[in-house]
């Protein structure tokens, strides 16, 4: 039996990315799945919902329509994110507003937004996607670690929050993953070439992470099957977070 059959899922920022590929896993494992997502024009062959996280009215009534489309509401992912470069010294009010704007408050504007359909699913799941910069300190990204480690500190107290309502509130952690917008970073460096060999031998594994490797994870996470995982971080990031190896001969 696929993992999520029968279930109904919202996927945040699931147009492109990360997201895209959390989209088309939960088809694949037999949920129903709607996108929210700013872009023009969603995936195709999902139910599509065009909103800014950052405006509350568009992201309620995006809920309501999906959730009405859906007929009910079991799963949330709130992937939608933006990134951001520079140390702490170069950033500016704006910067901080901005990303923070979309990261975190976005994330709990959508949570509210389906905690009431959410509360009346019998296998109720949210994840939301941290990062490796939630738990370690990356050069030149200050806003970005801050929102990211804002996340998990969210994600444990929503679970919390959501034990008597029997919502389950987990988070995946990736490291750096091969994304579009990792893409476009490169596309700026000096050296593109150089700088992708640097991200990838920070990580012990010796590789970017796939967007398909987190999105299995997040299946798991939304998966009746992890009943008794909640308040967690998945970390899908190559060993990054934990091992320290020796450099390679």
């Amino acid at each position: 039996m696929s993992e999520l059959a029968g279930l109904k899922a919202l996927v945040t920022g699931g147009a492109s990315g990360i997201g895209l590929a959390i989209t088309n896993a939960f088809a694949a494992e037999g949920a129903s799945v709607a996108v929210l997502d700013r872009a023009a024009e969603g995936p195709p062959g999902t139910l599509y919902v065009q909103a800014d996280v950052t405006d509350d009215t568009a992201v309620r009534a995006a809920v309501a329509t999906a959730v009405d489309a859906l007929g009910g509401l079991d799963i949330l992912v709130n992937n939608a994110g933006i990134g951001a470069q520079g140390p702490v010294e170069h950033s500016t009010d704006d910067d901080w507003h901005h990303v923070l704007d979309v990261n975190l408050i976005g994330t709990a504007r959508v949570s509210r937004a389906a905690w009431p359909h959410l509360r009346a699913s019998g296998n109720a799941a949210i994840i939301n996607t941290s990062s490796i910069a939630a738990i370690a300190g990356l050069p030149q990204r200050a806003i970005y670690s801050a929102s990211k480690g804002a996340i998990s500190a969210l994600t444990r107290a929503m679970a919390a929050d959501g034990m008597p309502d029997r919502i389950r509130v987990n988070a995946v952690n990736p490291g750096t993953a091969d994304t579009p917008w990792i893409g476009r970073l490169l596309n700026t460096a000096a050296d593109p070439a150089a700088e992708r060999a640097a991200l990838e031998a920070r990580q012990p594994h010796g590789r970017l992470v796939t967007a398909d490797e987190i999105a299995h994870a997040v299946v798991y996470l939304a998966s009746p099957r992890a009943g008794s995982t909640t308040g967690t971080e998945l970390a899908v990031d190559g060993g990054m977070a934990g091992l320290r190896l020796r450099p390679r001969s």
